[in-house]
């Protein structure tokens, strides 16, 4: 199997059937709008709420999570407590340049032990075991290093693709995540959520088209095989990029009747997010508690302008100007978090792939070019990563 172009090049080809054929879509029990801030997944409590609205669940959350901590946990120099947060961009196969970053962060002794971590897309599929630590980075090697395009995707022929709700089909994708999100996984996530630390998955809700900020640690507190089939459901979800991948039903209720959710990428709204997403006014209490904060943001791209020669054809121009209006996105989004952290004076490092590396992937997961990117980071950490303090085109003025 050969997707030299990636997968969402055919989105403007079969645009048109996609409409024609809309009418074969499975019937819908969408959340009404008024109601979508009420509906809850059956079994679960406060696990979850819009990144761009605040939420008192999660301002609760955060503080109860620092009533959890042991009292020497996260203690910097003069009695402040640092906490080191990981905020984990999407990238697709580029995932595995920001896994090799933090097998390397290991190997040098430095890496430090995260209060939270938060993940969308191919960082959502790093983040659990980036927040389970060191001994579980196995897992990352394993899951970058080993797999190619047959083991994510499967490719759907003309009338399948038509007859469908994406142009592939992301099967193997979920038969690899369900087989990654083991017992010992979830539990792991569990113990260390009671230990007040945090791990938090973004996905798109389609119909209300906003962010949803999961707290997989609440999930996993709810133990047994439903805890288990929502945390990898969720994580699908965040992996799952529309139209090229179908989206992820969640069944919901709000005042007593039944819908549900539809659910894509978080990347759709956006590429990494951090801490305080959704929970405005939080940072006042951080601050009576004297906690300062160190924000790592792993950008699975670039973060600078490439050179590509583009064709002159359809397909060649669509997939360019996706490529650039996501990498513009992305670093919009760095930005923001850049801003957010200026503005309340926690200190700010950035990784992304050098302009340097040049890619020559054959096909949308290229095992070699996987390999390549997660060899590559990896010694980079080990030798200790050049952290950019600022984002792109900034100069780099210190603070005063």
């Amino acid at each position: 199997m050969n997707f030299k172009k990636t997968h969402l090049t055919y989105i403007i080809l079969f645009s048109l059937g996609l409409i024609f054929t809309s009418g074969c879509a499975r019937t819908r029990h969408a959340v009404p709008y008024n109601l979508t801030t009420k509906a809850t997944v059956h079994g679960f409590k406060d696990i979850r709420y819009y990144a761009d609205s605040e939420s008192n669940f999660a301002k609760d959350d955060m503080l109860e999570s620092i009533e959890q901590e042991s009292p020497n946990d996260y203690m910097g120099k003069n009695g402040v407590k640092v906490y080191s947060v990981a905020a984990i961009s999407g990238g697709a196969a580029n995932g595995a340049y920001g896994a090799g970053i933090l097998k390397g962060w290991s190997e040098s002794g430095t890496r430090p032990r995260f209060k939270a971590v938060t993940g969308i897309s191919t960082g959502a599929l790093t983040a659990p075991i980036v927040f389970l630590g060191s001994d579980y980075d196995y897992m990352l090697e394993d899951l970058y290093t080993t797999n190619s395009t047959e083991d994510v995707v499967v490719k759907r022929g003309p009338l399948g693709m038509l007859f469908s709700d994406s142009l592939i089909s992301n099967r193997p994708l979920q038969k690899l995540i369900k087989r990654m999100v083991t017992d010992e996984v979830v539990q792991g996530v569990a113990e260390e959520h009671k230990k007040g630390r945090r791990l938090y998955i973004g996905t798109t809700d389609l119909d209300a088209q906003r962010l949803v900020i999961w707290n997989m640690g609440k999930i996993a507190c709810v133990g047994g095989k439903k805890a288990k089939k929502l945390f990898a459901k969720v994580l699908i979800a965040s992996s799952s990029i529309p139209i090229a991948f179908p989206p992820q039903f969640f069944k919901v209720e709000a005042d007593g009747k039944k819908y549900d959710e539809m659910h894509v990428d978080g990347g759709a709204v956006a590429q990494v997010f951090g801490l305080y997403v959704g929970v405005t006014g939080i940072s006042d209490e951080v601050e009576k508690t004297k906690i300062d904060i160190d924000l790592y943001v792993i950008r699975n791209g670039y973060v600078t302008a490439t050179y590509k020669e583009v064709d002159d054809n359809i397909s060649s121009i669509a997939d360019r100007s996706l490529d650039i209006m996501v990498n513009a996105q992305g670093v919009g989004d760095i930005y923001r978090l850049y801003t957010f952290a200026e503005a309340r004076e926690h200190d700010f490092y950035l990784a992304y792939i050098p302009p340097e590396h040049k890619s020559i992937a054959d096909e949308m997961f290229d095992p070699d070019e996987m390999k390549k990117l997660f060899n590559l980071g990896r010694e980079e950490a080990k030798n200790g990563y050049p952290w950019k303090r600022k984002p792109p085109y900034l100069q780099d003025i210190e603070r005063k």
